[in-house]
């Protein structure tokens, strides 16, 4: 009997040589990205998210954004003509959670930073047939009503700097209250809108 056969024929050989290849494959694929730099470190002139911003981008995660819209452009040609240069990892040091996805009802928009007015973003998340008539996007008139919750956002700092290569000072944390004061929740999706892509579009 060939050693081909002896292994088909023991379940439980097979099924242990068979954990042992896909544990070396993941770990041969894993394990070198911590060792590149392009991967680990932020891109040049990369921030975390202020206060505003982080605050945007959790408001996008509630209402389902990111069930329509990508924030992930790879590196073919159709896809950088429309959105702009492909996203690298160094743009996501900071971000927890990732919002990559690959569902596009939407448009993908992590270069949507500085494309558009926020007076463009506002009508838009307000009526999106008010700008883009064709759009099947869903309205989002309660934004402008609410005023963004202050209450947590100290602690959710502290929380990202337990993953997220200690990103937010003690000052920045004492400050970022007063940064929420008197706005809205569509003033918070603005920012972090604008936000987005900007860093590589600036080097490009």
């Amino acid at each position: 009997m060939s050693l081909q056969q002896k292994v088909e024929t023991n379940v439980g050989l097979l099924i242990i040589l068979s954990l042992f290849v896909v544990i070396w494959g993941g770990l041969a694929q894993i394990v070198p990205l911590f060792f590149q730099h392009s991967t680990t470190e932020p891109v040049a002139g990369l921030e975390p998210y202020a206060a505003l911003q982080l605050t945007g981008r959790d408001i996008y995660i509630r209402e389902g954004c990111v069930g329509c819209h990508s924030q992930m452009i790879r590196p073919f040609r159709a896809e950088t003509e429309r959105y702009g240069h492909y996203s690298v990892a160094g743009e996501f040091i900071y971000d927890r959670p990732f919002l990559w996805g690959s569902k596009r009802t939407g448009p993908d928009l992590h270069r949507v930073g500085g494309r558009y007015s926020d007076d463009w973003h506002r009508a838009h998340l307000i009526d999106p047939r008010d700008v883009v008539p064709e759009s099947i996007m869903p309205s989002y008139p309660w934004l402008e009503q609410n005023a963004v919750d202050a209450s947590t956002i100290q602690d959710k700092m502290r929380a990202l700097n337990l993953v997220s290569y200690k990103a937010y000072s003690d000052e920045q944390i004492a400050a970022a209250p007063g940064e929420l004061e008197g706005k809205t929740e569509i003033d918070a999706v603005i920012a972090y809108l604008q936000s987005l892509g900007t860093k590589i579009k600036m080097r490009r």
